[in-house]
């Protein structure tokens, strides 16, 4: 499997090598070659493009090996590829402008720099980019494309074996049976269950105890071992880890996430002391900046781009029932603290007054005719952009919730105050995978962590995208 995955590297790494020169070259020729755009400093030579060419093809790989696009997986999806080449590509350009500025200060000539030998049009640079990313990205789309199809015939599948026999083995067992696509194949379960049912689950079988790992690893070609165990087989757990080395097969552990769930660790020091941190988070220090210069950069523009949308819906409300136009409710931010979140006001005035504090349903009698479709199109969060630029949220993070349900879910929801962690978001990695409103709050909360966990640029971006794709038209936004 090893060298069957260094040889899928070493081909994108070629491939995306290649594909960059030409998209570098064909943007020479979309600029000086076509006519399209005036050309008032005159046109250089092909060969000086020609000449940098290799450099481009030698800087892309260095972009996605940073952006990670070379890490690969068959659960990877299309939109993780997407904003892999994408920033990765905008990172080839800033090596690009660095390396060609660097060459030009100390390495040309006093005459070449006046003829600017390695200088690069900004259109060329703009052009490479579209055109970088379409044929990368198309290219990556037929590899996926061709793997698909014979993982779908039965060629080139992922040898599993599953370790454990309850609940959360099913569900793994489930979503590889569903996905046939991603080329995997459960071969079977091993577990020191004592059912006499060999048949397993869904006409898998149950080959035998986990003291067999190794001759069945051995026997049936096993690639890949999924341990599903509960957290009382601990020991156990640790026997495969050490019988999966040895066989130098991969080892994947599936923990059940609402029992054993902590943020990402980090090891920390006290005076010699080695201590291990178990809520780090990488939102912090650097980090944090980014993201909130991030926050102020979009949310500004939203609300110049969305200022006349926007008044145009606060005089329909104003126009359709009685009431303020926006409506403030205090909700639960990092560490815990309140703020009061802005909505365009969907319900009557004072439509808790009677009920107190409850979950919106679907056709909820205290919405207003106006107020349904605003919910149903996640209209009415426009306003929270204010908020993100005020830094009480921000755009991508865990949805903030009421003090009243917080109170309730704190102790009945095992690590519920974690997603408090970092700021608040507009949307999130839950609601762009179907938890949103009123749902499994412990899906939420696993799916918020792992957010948490896993932040980075391309992830709140990716979250972005799909928040436009799919969030709106969400069957639970009411």
């Amino acid at each position: 499997m090893i060298r069957r995955t260094r040889e899928l590297i070493a081909f994108h790494v070629t491939l995306d090598a290649l594909i960059g020169m030409a998209a570098f070259v064909l943007a020479y020729v979309v600029r000086f070659e076509t006519g399209l755009l005036p050309i008032p400093k005159g046109q250089p030579p092909l060969e000086q493009y020609l000449a940098i060419m290799p450099f481009i093809g030698f800087l892309i790989p260095i972009a996605y090996q940073l952006q990670g696009a070379y890490r690969l997986s068959r659960s990877r999806t299309r939109v993780d590829d997407f904003f892999a080449v994408f920033i990765g590509t905008l990172l080839t350009v800033v090596l690009g402008l660095l390396g060609t500025l660097y060459m030009q200060v100390y390495f040309a000539s006093p005459t070449a720099r006046a003829a600017g030998i390695y200088e690069i049009s900004r259109l060329v640079w703009i052009h490479f980019i579209f055109l970088n990313i379409i044929g990368t990205y198309g290219a990556r789309s037929l590899v996926r494309s061709y793997l698909a199809s014979r993982y779908k015939s039965g060629l080139g599948l992922q040898r599993v074996l599953l370790a454990g026999t309850g609940d959360l083995a099913k569900h793994v067992a489930d979503r590889f049976i569903q996905h046939i696509e991603l080329g995997y194949k459960i071969i079977g379960f091993i577990d020191d269950t004592d059912q006499e049912d060999h048949l397993g689950y869904r006409g898998l079988p149950l080959l035998g105890k986990l003291a067999d790992a190794e001759t069945l690893i051995k026997r049936e070609k096993v690639d890949e071992l999924y341990v599903a165990l509960p957290l009382d087989q601990h020991m156990k757990m640790l026997g495969l880890i050490e019988v999966a080395n040895k066989e130098c097969i991969d080892v994947k552990v599936i923990p059940d996430f609402l029992q054993f769930v902590t943020l990402r660790a980090k090891l920390e020091e006290l005076d010699g002391i080695p201590l291990i941190n178990v809520n780090d988070v990488p939102l912090h220090g650097f980090n944090s900046a980014i993201k909130r210069i991030m926050d102020i950069t979009c949310s500004s523009c939203a609300l110049s781009i969305l200022s006349l949308p926007m008044l145009i819906i606060a005089f329909v409300i104003k126009s359709t029932s009685e009431g303020e136009i926006l409506y403030k409710q205090e909700r639960m931010g990092l560490d815990g603290r309140p703020f009061q979140l802005l909505k365009f006001r969907s319900m009557y005035q004072n439509a808790e007054s009677n009920t107190g504090p409850v979950w919106a349903t679907e056709n909820d009698p205290r919405g207003t005719r106006f107020g349904g479709i605003l919910r149903r199109l996640s209209l009415d969060e426009l306003p929270q952009f204010w908020n993100v630029l005020m830094g009480d949220m921000s755009l991508v993070g865990p949805r903030p919730e009421r003090p009243f349900f917080v109170q309730q879910f704190k102790d009945r929801v095992p690590q519920y105050m974690l997603r408090h962690k970092v700021k608040a978001g507009i949307t999130g990695w839950a609601q762009v995978n179907g938890w949103r409103g009123n749902t499994s709050i412990e899906k939420r909360i696993e799916y918020d962590l792992y957010y948490i966990e896993n932040w980075s640029v391309g992830f709140d971006l990716k979250i972005m995208w799909l928040t436009v794709l799919y969030l709106s038209f969400h069957r639970h936004a009411y």
